[in-house]
């Protein structure tokens, strides 16, 4: 399986808008951030993970032409407002596109995006979708792949995170439930957030993320959800331990 991580910044990316700090202001690609997402390809298969406002961008930037299915981890706009954009990849498909998230997420979708659900009057540009609630840790199969959607906590908001394989995907965890740890122990990757160096009480910071990938212990772990003041990329990257890396947008990984 291959994944690419389409945005690993936070809600308002990197550069942040107005923001003359050294990383807003880097001339590094890898420290410009779009908003948090990734891509999973298996055989035939094309996933993502989260729609934010740059999904678009990101589709264009990873010439992706087909789409199998979303899946959500929360309802939050930085991981859902790019959902309209799905529209040329449905009429590509000709089919309505798999949509998996929390029943409440799916709730949240309907009313934001309307015009995308209904089945009355519809609007003939509009996408469609198939609505899809799988539950917290049941594995379901999908293209040979299984893939375990399990709980953590965004401050006092319950999210969805994934596990596909020997892959984990968290984003925007503040707490991981001990179920969950146990789900995901000594997994060949790790893909986690870590917002920047200070407390915060929706996100994990720095030290509380490598903290969380001690008790894991996966083969490898990447950083996400990473905002400009966590610092600049190649100054940061160095100071991480040998297994966990920072990442960018653009990075693709083997599992």
């Amino acid at each position: 399986m291959e994944i690419k991580l389409l945005g690993t910044g936070t809600s308002q990316g990197v550069p942040v808008i107005g923001c003359q700090c050294k990383v807003c202001q880097s001339q590094n690609p890898k420290d410009n951030r779009l908003r948090t997402s990734a891509l999973l390809k298996w055989n035939e298969f094309t996933f993502v993970i989260d729609t934010g406002p740059d999904f678009r961008q990101q589709m264009l930037r990873e010439k992706v032409e087909k789409l199998d299915g979303i899946f959500y981890t929360h309802e939050h706009a930085d991981h859902t407002a790019g959902l309209d954009d799905i529209r040329p990849l449905y009429f590509r498909r000709k089919s309505p596109i798999p949509v998996y998230a929390q029943e409440r997420v799916i709730e949240d979708l309907e009313k934001r995006f309307q015009y995308i659900f209904t089945k009355v009057n519809r609007y003939p540009g509009a996408p469609e979708v198939s609505p899809f609630t799988p539950k917290a840790y049941r594995s379901y199969f999908i293209g040979g792949k299984e893939i375990t959607p399990f709980i953590v906590m965004h401050g006092t908001l319950p999210i969805y995170a994934y596990k596909v394989d020997r892959m984990a995907y968290i984003t925007d965890a503040k707490t991981i439930p001990q179920k969950s740890i146990d789900l995901i122990k000594e997994v060949d990757l790790l893909i986690i957030n870590a917002l920047h160096h200070k407390e915060h009480k929706m996100h994990l910071n720095l030290k509380e993320s490598l903290e969380m990938i001690e008790i894991i212990k996966p083969r490898k772990a990447v950083l996400t959800h990473i905002s400009h003041h966590m610092g600049l990329y190649e100054e940061i990257n160095k100071q991480l331990p040998d297994n966990v890396f920072l990442g960018y947008d653009g990075m693709r990984l083997q599992v």
